[in-house]
């Protein structure tokens, strides 16, 4: 961790990327409030994405003196990006940042919030800091996933959290088959399948009954998704494995993958779905005081203290 020292006056970067997918107001007023401390305080050059330029509730004439660029290159044109939003908004912007290897800061504006931790009423300090140099790097490895038709990759994806095979609408089980690094593993009956890293260990891994695991960890979590046997639980495997599965021939609905929530895929028979570590990773970026346990007390809710259960000592 690098640590703040009186004699730094400079600022640790030099132009920050800003990004926002949601068009609430307080995304906007957030983001401009950011852009104002940035650029009257640490005299830094600001850039907007396309999208984020183009929020309904943004105009920028309340953003003077930044650039635009699209997207997909926002990595190009700063060496920190700040998101404002929630956990969806970061993995959004994790799949145009992690080529880049730009430290990405999360300012939470949603709901949980376990990738964007900064709080709103404490952005001031807690930039302050950064700019000065006092923050810890956090590299998250992220998954890719590909549908193969024999050798020929038709469809590629990548996530931070997780890849889920999944059923679609259909009420009617998926019938498949798992190798892990080509030895065979099962052949179940569920409603899909997830695939976790272990910062997606905390999303819908953990709704699904998968395990919490550090994101310090490598490591993918395989949940089954309301299997038919109960004997079906959820593993934890190498991080550097490779997971591959076959769709059964008489499947009687559409097997679907998607990776971080985004359009699902179809898979046909005569296809399948090969899972591994992506090669970029995810640099998160922390002001002081981060703990992902102190998190995960917060987020869960596991300080939660009921009267009913306190001990009566008496004096």
């Amino acid at each position: 961790m690098k640590k703040l020292q009186d004699n730094i006056s400079a600022p640790a970067f030099k132009k920050v990327g800003l990004m926002g997918r949601a068009g609430k107001k307080s995304v906007t007023k957030t983001l401009v409030y950011i852009a104002k401390i940035l650029q009257k305080e640490f005299s830094l050059s600001v850039v907007l994405d396309e999208d984020t330029a183009h929020l309904p509730t943004l105009t920028l004439n309340q953003l003077p003196n930044v650039e635009v660029v699209p997207r997909n290159t926002i990595g190009e044109h700063c060496d920190l990006a700040i998101v404002v939003g929630g956990d969806g908004s970061m993995l959004h912007a994790a799949s145009v940042l992690a080529q880049h290897g730009v430290p990405v800061l999360g300012v939470n504006r949603g709901r949980l919030g376990f990738l964007a931790d900064v709080n709103p009423n404490e952005i001031y300090e807690k930039l302050k800091h950064v700019m000065l140099g006092d923050y810890q790097l956090d590299h998250r490895f992220l998954l890719s996933m590909e549908i193969r038709e024999g050798h020929q990759i038709v469809h590629k994806g990548m996530a931070l959290n997780d890849i889920v095979l999944h059923a679609g609408k259909s009420v009617h089980m998926l019938d498949f088959q798992m190798q892990i690094d080509g030895q065979p593993v099962y052949r179940q009956h569920s409603d899909g399948l997830i695939a976790a890293t272990p910062t997606g260990s905390t999303a819908y891994s953990l709704s699904g009954g998968g395990p919490i695991v550090h994101p310090s960890l490598d490591a993918i979590c395989l949940v089954p998704m309301h299997p038919h046997t109960l004997s079906s639980r959820p593993i934890v495997v190498s991080g550097s494995s490779e997971i591959k599965i076959d769709l059964h021939e008489d499947n009687r609905t559409q097997p679907m993958v998607s990776a971080d929530g985004t359009t699902s895929i179809p898979i046909e028979k005569n296809q399948c779905l090969y899972i591994r570590k992506h090669p970029d990773k995810l640099t998160l970026l922390h002001p002081p005081g981060f703990d992902f346990y102190k998190a995960c007390r917060t987020k869960l809710n596991w300080n939660a203290y009921a009267e009913e259960f306190g001990l009566d000592i008496d004096d």
